[in-house]
């Protein structure tokens, strides 16, 4: 059977895998229902084309969501991002229901499951695919309703898919060096050896991509856009054990790795269950005996399947030391971030200037979001450092901003013109940091609402931005801080306020987050921690509307200090202009007008030594100073800078 089969053809040949799937001990054969989710067996957020296996069966290509298909029913959970992305790619259309996460009313899977399924019926996962967090309380809840949830020893749609699934990827291994990383290997390890004394573990399971890239100082390519590679680590206190095959690490990999205190035992990837269960069944463990390490650390984000292999162990289920390291900058982290953001930002202010021009002079061909997501990629390039992009950009005009996470392609691509406001979502990988900036720009006249919704967007960010708060305070405490201006007049949007972003890592990066949803991981705010800032409006089939900086955390400088609780603020590091012919003046007050034309000379100021030179450079800076001439009760003193490089 091959890829042109249709969406209806898959759904009757899975519920065929479906019936046919033996059930231990019992009298007949077949489950009711199946699930497909969105990730890979570390529980990526991004996935290779070999793991796309919801995308497979349901013809939806964001990269968040959950499948439920039963012998009638095929279901889709995702949230407010993808509502209209899911809608126009589902396969066929007819045969899939959109159920809206986060909205009122959509039940939750477990319970429209109860409430759907017969009787006594059993429901397939694939264990390895599925996170503890995720599998206990569902199977808790079927259990309770009489119903089964089964782990699968064969996964059906790679069963289905068959020969024609993409292969996996396997690309050669890379040193990040100590320049970049501020810390070496040797250092993270044995501070994971600390914290794994303190809490009476044995074994600490590192599982997740970019913890290992960060704990061992390497960096891969086998998931696009992040520089990571499959591979499992497993910390004992007198052993390292890294399940990867050895000959994938370039020469220069394996003798950092050494020089850095790393005396690896390479096992091959597959093995990394196995030797899980080996390892509980060791004399590591000898339950009774009054040994001080008698725990196996695992994160409950850790697939079930592994968590099944620790056996009868007990187990430490927490987040893991290297996350703590890895999401608290250390100073080196810190510098290389800001320059690689300034880089970026002179980037991004060449590529809209140049823009500009081209819609304004209507040039022919017009400029379409392909053309120009292509020619922001290829300025990039031009950076150094420069290697890759960080996401696949969203270049959107008109009712496409509309689509949180729309990409263009051959069938949507339209021009940028001065009719319909444009969204540019963006980012890069530099060897030194990650970078994730968005941009909204009507380069004609936008209408009143545009202009009040763009207005109340710019609000939220400067709260979130000029916010100051108590060390250690959670992420999603500032969520309303964003959202405020605009539930003042009965708008909202459904994404979270910013996340966590890597250091030439995920751009994506938990479990720091500013978000309506909370995060039990999250293990508080605190200096060196580099979150997004990003909230946004979305008028389906019109417009839409996002502003996003990244920023850190830093110590906040307050009159009092009550009770030494240490107070924090953000140091904004994005210096790519905001539209100032988007805002409705009388909607801001003085002080949003201040951090604005502060925002704004602080721009000019780092970004004026490299727009120095080339033509490109030249239209930047000349770009960048209109901001300042059309800005509201601008200073004197940033119309001397302007003059001074002009």
């Amino acid at each position: 059977m091959n890829m042109a089969r249709t969406g209806a053809m898959k759904l009757a040949r899975l519920r065929e895998l479906m019936a046919a799937v033996e059930l231990e001990g019992a009298a007949k054969k077949g489950i009711q229902a199946v699930i497909v989710g969105s990730e890979d067996a570390h529980l990526s957020e991004y996935i290779t084309d070999h793991d796309k296996r919801r995308q497979f069966i349901s013809g939806f290509q964001g990269s968040l969501g959950t499948a439920i298909i039963t012998e009638k029913e095929a279901m889709l959970w995702t949230d407010g991002r993808y509502y209209a992305q899911a809608q126009a790619e589902f396969d066929p259309p007819d045969a899939w229901t959109l159920m809206k996460e986060g909205t009122i009313g959509t039940p939750t899977q477990d319970e429209w499951l109860i409430s759907t399924l017969p009787p006594n019926s059993t429901v397939g996962a694939d264990p390895n695919l599925m996170s503890y967090a995720v599998w206990i309380p569902l199977y808790n809840s079927l259990s309770a309703a009489g119903h089964h949830l089964l782990p699968l020893e064969e996964n059906l749609i790679d069963k289905l898919w068959g020969d024609e699934q993409p292969p996996v990827i396997s690309n050669p291994i890379v040193p990040q060096l100590i320049t970049f990383t501020g810390k070496t290997a040797g250092e993270k390890i044995a501070q994971c050896r600390e914290a794994m004394k303190k809490n009476r573990a044995s074994v600490l399971v590192i599982t997740t991509l970019d913890e290992v890239a960060y704990l061992l100082n390497l960096r891969g390519s086998d998931i696009p856009y992040n520089p990571v590679f499959f591979a499992y680590v497993f910390i004992t206190l007198t052993d390292i054990h890294i399940f990867v095959n050895k000959s994938r690490l370039i020469p220069e990999a394996a003798k950092q790795l050494n020089e850095e205190g790393v005396e690896a035992i390479y096992h091959p990837y597959e093995d990394a269950r196995s030797f899980l269960k080996q390892l509980a069944l060791s004399n590591l463990f000898i339950t009774g005996n009054g040994a001080e390490n008698e725990r196996i650390w695992i994160n409950s984000n850790v697939n079930y399947a592994l968590h099944t292999e620790c056996g009868e162990v007990q187990r430490h289920v927490a987040v893991t030391p290297v996350r703590l390291m890895q999401v608290v900058k250390n100073q080196v982290e810190i510098e290389n971030m800001k320059q690689a953001h300034v880089r970026d930002s002179a980037a991004l202010v060449k590529y809209f200037a140049w823009l500009e021009d081209k819609v304004k002079s209507k040039c022919d061909p017009p400029i379409t979001e392909i053309t120009g997501a292509d020619k922001l990629e290829q300025i990039r390039r031009e950076q150094k450092n420069f290697v890759g992009l960080s996401f696949p950009t969203i270049s959107s005009v008109g009712a496409h901003g509309a689509v949180i996470h729309y990409l263009p392609s051959e069938k949507t691509d339209i021009p940028i013109t001065d009719q319909e406001i444009y969204l540019c979502d963006s980012g890069a990988q530099y060897y030194d940091g990650t970078t994730d900036v968005t941009r909204t720009f009507h380069f004609g006249t936008p209408t009143s609402f545009q202009r009040e919704a763009f207005t109340r967007v710019f609000k939220g960010q400067t709260a979130i931005a000029t916010a100051v708060f108590p060390m250690m305070i959670k992420g999603n405490y500032l969520d309303i801080l964003a959202r405020k201006s605009l539930w003042d007049v009965g708008l909202h949007y459904l994404h979270g306020s910013g996340h966590g972003v890597g250091a030439y890592l995920n751009v994506h990066e938990g479990p720091t987050a500013i978000s309506w949803r909370p995060y039990p991981d999250d293990p508080g705010l605190q200096p060196g921690i580099f979150l997004s800032n990003e909230p946004g409006f979305y008028e389906d089939g019109s417009f839409g509307i996002r502003l996003e900086n990244v920023q850190f955390v830093i110590k906040a400088k307050t009159p009092y200090n009550h009770r030494n609780l240490d107070f924090l603020t953000f140091e904004t590091v994005t210096y790519v202009p905001i539209q100032t012919s988007l805002l409705d003046v009388d909607l801001l007050t003085d002080q949003e007008i201040e951090y604005l034309n502060s925002y704004h000379a602080k721009c000019l100021e780092i970004l004026r030594p490299l727009l120095q030179g080339s033509m490109a450079s030249s239209d930047g800076k000349k770009y960048l100073s209109k901001f300042y001439q059309a800005n509201l009760n601008i200073q004197d003193g940033i119309l001397d800078l302007i003059k001074s490089i002009l």
